[in-house]
């Protein structure tokens, strides 16, 4: 423990750094690790953190202006750090929450996309199991758009037989895709 108060420790760091360094340590570690602790709840962060104040007077010692206690100061500059570790960790989190946030959009982006994708052939496999003209007719509506009167023309059938062509191919489809979803 410093045999010196404050205001000689303070003279010594004005004018020589080392001593009053020590002087400092050895009165002040114990105070602001403690001062620390009670904010971070972690004795490592507040070992650190105070470490890294003395640090910081140890760089300005030549002129560092100390209007209040050194104690008050000490503690002071130890909690200011200890918050400013706070809401740099609060940041941090909040970046890697935003990280996993936007990971799981990506993945249910994915998996929606890879769902599509296998329903996608389910359906085409599905369309190539239909009877010849049943396939003619459905891919005549469904993708080439043309309505039941242009496919029956087209084809030389009536539009009742296009009807049940398109019955038969999407109960197929309801199937093929019901059975896929039950997987």
């Amino acid at each position: 423990m410093s045999t010196l108060n404050d205001e000689e420790i303070i003279q010594l760091l004005n004018s020589e750094g080392e001593p009053a360094m020590k002087h400092l340590f050895d009165k002040y570690y114990n105070y602001m690790c403690h001062a620390v602790y009670n904010v971070l709840k972690d004795t490592v962060m507040a070992e650190d953190i105070v470490q890294d104040v003395f640090y910081e007077v140890w760089k300005k010692r030549a002129s560092i202006n100390i209007s209040t206690s050194l104690k008050a100061y000490l503690r002071r500059a130890a909690v200011n750090k200890s918050l400013n570790h706070i809401r740099n960790n609060r940041v941090k989190i909040n970046d890697n929450e935003d990280a996993v946030i936007e990971l799981k959009q990506t993945n249910e982006d994915v998996q929606a996309q890879m769902e599509a994708d296998e329903l996608e052939i389910v359906v085409h496999e599905a369309v190539r199991s239909l009877p010849p003209k049943c396939m003619e007719v459905f891919k005549l509506s469904r993708f080439e758009l043309k309505s039941y009167q242009e496919i029956a023309d087209h084809l030389g059938i009536s539009i009742k037989t296009v009807e049940n062509q398109i019955s038969k191919a999407l109960k197929t489809l309801r199937n093929a895709v019901s059975a896929h979803k039950n997987l």
